[in-house]
Parts: C-alpha cells; structure tokens; sequence
C-alpha cells in the first residue's frame, strides 16, 4: 500500500478511499467488505508504526540536549577569552605605535630622499642621454632612415622634457625644433610621391613618423596640398573649355563625388579620422578654385539676357543641390563619427556662392514676372480682341505666380517667402493697372466717356455682352486667387515650416533664444539639412518670416492673408468691370433722357398753345424719347436672362462681389437681391427714373401743354414699371403728382412733398409758390 499521499498538503481522505476501492471492485466486485477490513486493518498497523518511530525520534532529541547545551557554553567561554587577547593586542599595538613614531618619521624622510636620488639620477641619465643622442643624430640623419630618425627624435623629446627646469631648456626647443624640420625636408620629396601614387604602406610609415614627432597636421598639410592641385587643375582645365557653366560645374562635382568615395575609402586604411581628413579636402578644394565659383556666378548672371538671369541661377543652383544631395546621403550614416563643425564648413563652403542672389530674391523675382507679364498684352484695337485677351490673361497670370512659388521653393527652400510675397505683390498690381486701364480703353471705344448728346436711338448690346464676359473673366481672377492663396499657404508651410520652433512666439524674443538654444543642444542635426542662409543673412527678414509662419500656423491656412492686398485690388478691379457693364447698358438711356431737358426749347410758342390748355390728358401721347426708353427696359429681361440660365461659378461670385449704382430705397421690398438679373433690372430702372428726376428738374420753363405732355410721359415710363413688376420712384411720383396739379390746387398738393421740389416744379411751371 502507498502511504506517500498522506505527506501531500492537498490530500483528500474521500479521494484515497476512492483510489483505494477502484482497484478491488475491477479485480473482485463481490468482495468490498473484506478489502475494507483488510485496509482499516493495515491503517492501523501503520498507524502504530508511525507513533513507535515519533517515540523512538523524541527519546533520541531529550539524550542529545545536554551535550548541544555543553558545546554552546564551551563556545560562550572561548568567545570571551577571544574578546580578552584582542583587547590585549589592541593595546599592545597602540603602545608600539607610540613608541616607534620617531622611528617611523626617520624611515618617510629617509625613502623621500631616496625618491628625489633616485629622480635626479634619471635626470641625470636623461641628460646625458641627449647628449648621447645629440652627438650621434648627424650620423642617424646621414642613414636617411626615417623610422631610426624619428625614434631618436622622440627619445630626445622624451629626454627634453625632463630638463624643463635646466637654463638651456628653450636652446634645447630650438634645437629639437630645427631637426624635426629637417627631418620633414629631408621627408616632403617622397611624402609628396606617396600621396600622389596613394602608396598605402608609404604613407602608413609617414603618419607613424609624423605621429611620433608631433608633426601630423604638416603631414596632413602635404595631402591636402597634393590632391587639392590635382583637383584645382582639373577646374582651370574645365572653366577654359567651350562648356557652359551649368555644365562645367556638374563634371567638377561629379569629381569631388568620385574623390571624396575614393579618398575616404584610402584614408580610412591611413588616419584615425579619415571623415574629417576627406571632409577637409574638399573645403580647401572649394575655396581654392580659380576662377572662384562666387566670380563664375556673377559673370553668368551678367551675360545673361535679362529674363533668363533667374531661370540661370536656378540651374546652376539645382546642379549644386544635386552634389550636395549625393554628398548628404554619403556622409549622413557616419556623422557620428565626423566633425559636424566641419561638415557645417562644407555645405557653407558649397552653397554661400548663391547666398547673395537669395538675400536679393524678392528684387530678382519681382523684376523676372514683370518681364514676363508684359509679354501678355491685354490692350487690342477692336473690343472683342481685349476681351479674348483678358479671358486668356487669368491663365497666363496664375500660371506666372506659380511658377515663382516653385522657383521660390528650389532657390531658397521657402526662406525667401517675404521676397516672394514681394514680387507677387507687384505681380498683382502690374496686372490690375493693365487690365484697369484696358477697362478705360474699352470704355473710350464704348464711347461710354462722351457727353450724353440728342443722337438718333439705336439698341446695341454689344458692349453689354462683353462687359459681361469681362465680368466673368473677373469673376474668375477671384476665384483662382482664392484657390492659389490656398496653395500658396500650404506649399510654404510645407516647406519653410520646419524653421518654426515650437517655442517660438511673436510677442517676445525668449521663444526665439530658447528654440535657438534647443536646436543647439541637439546632437543629431544634420548640417546639410540645416543649412539656413538667412538667419545668417538677414536677421529682419528672418524674423518677418517666423511671424508669417507662425500666422499661418494659429489661423490655420483656410484664414490666411498672404494676398489681402491683390484679392482687395481684383475686387476693386471686378466693381470697374461691373460699373462698364451698367453703364453700356444705361448709355442709350441717358442720350434719350437728356432731350428732355430741351423739350420746351424744341417747341414753337404759337396761338396753339392757349387751344390746347384745356386738352384732356388721354388725348396725348408719350414722346419718341420715352418710348424709345420703355421699350428698351422691356427688352432688358431678355438680355439679362444669362445671369440666371448660364451655370458660370466666375460669373455668379463676380456679380455677387460687385456692387451697383442706384440701390434699391430705404423701406422698399428687396425681393430683388435674390435674384441677379433682377437685381440688374431693379438697379436699371432706378438709374432711368432718377436720371429722368434730374434732366426734369433742369428743364427751364414749361408751357401748360408742355406740362401735360411731360406728365403723360411719365405716367408711361410708370406703366413700363409697373410691367416689369417695379415700383415707380418716390420722386418721380411725387413729380407726376406736381405735374398734374392745377395752378389753383397746386399750394395744397405740395403741402405733403418734399419743399425744394415743389418749388423747383413750380419755378418751372411759372406758379407762384
């Protein structure tokens, strides 16, 4: 039976018993009793052995007690007996120690003095070995062996340097100096050859050599010198040629590439910091280059033609990105391991040439768009001619603008957003100060400008139809404006953006110095991504860019205002194309209106005149001049209904933009506004009634019938209103209602109207008032 289960600390007395009868009732069913008998049976033998083993265990621990309690107390007594000796020995200690303190102070003095024998007898030696090696260095320079040489050079340095302290010290310097310069003499002609023929164990030896004297900045002078000539020929070779800069430049550079991935690869075997070395080549490469690139820019910007200066510095600009991107993604995995500040000096070295050009960005570009929109003429003999071009004009506008934003983008990286915005500024005025005047032009051509004159009616709506279409044009200058103002704020976020600190604030210049300050601290900025002219060109101009970064950055570039001044000026520009149409329109009304100031002149006084003062009114009939005029503004819907019909988004946003004469009055309906060709018609109207109002009043006398007529004419012009669902004028009814009054009658019917009218109306009646 296995009794191991009882040790368990999670045993189940049901489970055993379980476990126990499982086995009997599979062998013998029958017989459960008698198993458990035989188990309570084996329990309890086992039972009795357990306790004859506790017994047996208990009597063994109560023998062995008192021998444990006899070993603790032995090891109690030995314990103090070993507190007392080491008592006895710390005393014994303190005492020798008092006595031998003389003893002791006589043996430190003792081994000091030996020390400083022993330091004046390596001096000595010291001495006496640059003696030894002073005598014999003419001969040792006489084997031209320039590893014993420099060995010996460095023992006497060794020896020189524990001589400080003897008078000739500084003759000795000299003197060690002048053999090392000898030794580099006697060594130039092959260090020359080694670095010329890259002979790698030569120049292994020289660096060891030139290590070991102290001299490695000399050595490293002559592998400059020797591979900066090559390179520098090779540069006076390409500037003589019948190549074009553009070209010149790029050969050249894909030289210093193919050097900088050969020499790295050679000095990396050589120096300690091939990096730096290669890094340096190319700094003393560049600054040594005659003709110089600075010289070389300047004299291809003056040879070229005026408008192709800035599509040249571009290109010769994109070539030296090129370089300067091959060599970024070939320094950028071991700038750890590179002089950043030399790398800085590097991408100075290769991009300062153009930082003038991009200080005078905004100039340079301002003067290319001018150049450029004065090959878009709007002006043309024939109207419909300035019309084509002006439609064609918004194109060839925006088109310029975007190409100064990407020119913008590729020469200053987004630095130069002010000049831009400069020259877009100018852009912008140039253009509306030529489409203005072509606006004047037209309206000469339109005869808009002329003296209204009693000429022969005739309906052209000619004018009205390109108005219209100038209105569209203007119309769509809104809205592409608004669309490249929108590109304009996301393109210079996009790119200039990462030059805003994200401590950086308008209000004080902490931002600036803390961001400036953090930017520092970094140790993982990459020069030739941080290479930032005009922060160090132009502290003014770079702050006005920080404030228009940070704008566009708080109101977000939905709400910018880079164009306030251009988008107030095509508004200005779409209210003159507005006022060239209305006023094509109200041409031939206003020649018609102004005979009604001569209609009592044009009238023969007679003995007519008295027949028919008593003529009823529906007798009469309405003049030429004011037919002419009502069946022109009948004709007005016709001609307006592409305001409605036509689905032109620039049209709709220019009519809705623009603002025309003559509102409607104070307290009257405005169902009009509504509706744009009603708001035309209602504007129209408006302008015949007040004009007529006016011409009325400066009419000098008027007869009985004159006065008559006069009031038929404008009851006629009301029913021509009342047709188009408009309203007559408050003045022109109060002048029908001043017409129409009989002399006797005429006090009380003024009594209500405005005074001045009623004694103008009057005067002109020959009423006394």
């Amino acid at each position: 039976m296995d009794f191991s289960k009882f040790l368990d600390d999670e045993f189940d007395v049901k489970d055993w018993v379980n476990g126990a009868f499982t086995v009997v009732q599979k062998d013998a069913p029958g017989k459960a009793d008698s198993h458990a008998a035989t188990l309570v049976m084996k329990l309890q033998l086992f039972i009795q052995e357990v306790n004859n083993s506790i017994e047996e265990s208990s009597n063994q621990a109560l023998q062995n007690m008192p021998r444990v309690l006899r070993d603790v107390e032995a090891l109690k007594q030995e314990a103090s007996f070993l507190k007392e000796q080491m008592v006895l020995v710390k005393e014994d200690i303190k005492k020798f120690e008092q006595d031998t303190v003389q003893s002791m102070q006589v043996l430190v003095e003792i081994d000091q003095v030996k020390s400083r024998m022993q330091l004046a007898a390596e001096a000595l030696q010291e001495a006496d070995k640059w003696s030894t090696l002073s005598a014999d260095i003419e001969e040792t320079f006489k084997t031209q062996d320039f590893a014993v040489i420099s060995s010996k050079l460095t023992s006497m340095q060794t020896s020189l340097a524990m001589l400080v302290d003897t008078p000739d010290y500084s003759e000795k310097c000299v003197h060690l100096e002048a053999l090392k310069n000898r030794l580099e003499a006697l060594a130039s002609p092959q260090i020359v050859s080694t670095f010329n023929s890259m002979s790698m164990d030569q120049a292994k030896l020289f660096v060891k050599v030139f290590t070991e004297i102290d001299r490695m900045p000399q050595l490293l002078a002559y592998y400059y010198k020797c591979h900066k000539g090559q390179l520098v020929s090779m540069w006076q070779d390409l500037s003589q040629s019948e190549l074009s800069l553009n070209q010149q430049l790029s050969e050249f550079y894909d030289t210093l590439l193919s050097s900088w991935h050969s020499q790295r690869q050679w000095s990396s075997q050589v120096f300690k910091n091939p990096y730096e070395v290669v890094t340096v080549l190319l700094i003393q490469t560049l600054g040594a280059m005659v003709p110089s690139i600075p010289v070389c820019l300047s004299s291809a910007v003056e040879r070229a033609a005026q408008e192709q200066r800035l599509d040249t510095l571009l290109e010769l600009h994109h070539t030296t990105s090129t370089f300067g991107q091959s060599l970024d993604g070939a320094m950028s995995p071991h700038l750890g391991e590179t002089n950043l500040l030399k790398v800085n000096e590097l991408v100075c070295a290769l991009y300062d040439p153009y930082k003038p050009y991009q200080l005078l960005y905004g100039d340079l570009e301002e003067r290319h768009l001018l150049i450029q929109l004065s090959a878009v003429p709007l002006e043309h003999g024939e109207v419909i001619d300035c019309v084509e071009e002006m439609s064609h004009s918004v194109g060839k506008l925006f088109g310029l603008a975007g190409a100064a934003v990407d020119r913008c983008v590729k020469l200053t990286d987004g630095l130069a957003v002010c000049g831009l915005l400069k020259a877009l500024k100018a852009l912008f005025t140039k253009y509306v100060s030529d489409f203005s005047t072509t606006l004047q032009s037209i309206r000469k051509k339109c005869k808009l400008e002329e003296t209204p004159s009693a000429s022969a009616f005739q309906e052209d709506w000619t004018a009205f139809q390109n108005s219209v279409r100038i209105i569209a044009t203007c119309g769509e200058l809104l809205r592409q404006c608004g669309a490249f103002e929108q590109q304009l704020s996301n393109k210079i976020l996009g790119t200039a953006g990462k030059y805003l600190s994200e401590s950086y604030s308008p209000r004080s210049l902490a931002g600036i110095q803390e961001g400036s300050a953090a930017d520092r601290k970094s140790t993982t900025r990459n020069p030739w991504q941080e290479y930032n002219y005009l922060q160090r060109g132009n502290m003014a101009e770079y702050n006005s860019l920080m404030e228009v970064l940070y704008s566009l950055k708080e109101k977000a570039t939905g709400n910018s205002s880079l164009l306030t001044e251009p988008r107030a000026a095509l508004t200005r520009l779409n209210q003159q194309a507005n006022q060239l149409a209305f006023d094509s329109v109200f041409l031939q009304i206003k020649h018609q209106l102004c005979l009604v100031s001569k209609m009592e002149r044009q009238e023969a006084p007679g003995l007519g005149e008295t027949y028919t003062d008593d003529l009823p009114t529906f007798s009469l009939s309405p003049q030429e001049y004011i037919t002419n005029i009502g069946q022109y503004l009948m004709s007005l819907p016709l001609h307006l209904e592409p305001f409605v019909t036509q689905e032109d988004p620039a049209l709709e946003m220019a009519l809705h933009a623009g603002k025309l004469p003559f509102p409607p009055e104070q307290g009257d309906d405005l169902p009009e506004l509504d509706n744009t060709a009603d708001y035309w018609l209602g504007s129209i109207a408006r302008a015949t009634m007040q004009t007529y109002c006016d011409a009325i009043l400066l009419i000098p006398q008027l007869s009985a019938r004159s006065t008559k007529q006069l009031a038929t004419d404008i009851d006629y012009l009301s029913n021509v209103m009342d047709a188009l669902g408009l309203q007559p004028s408050r003045g022109l009814q109060h002048i029908a209602a001043l017409l129409r009054a009989k002399p006797e009658d005429y006090r009380q019917t003024a009594k209500l109207l405005p005074r001045r009218l009623a004694a103008t109306i009057a005067a002109v009646r020959c009423i006394d008032y």
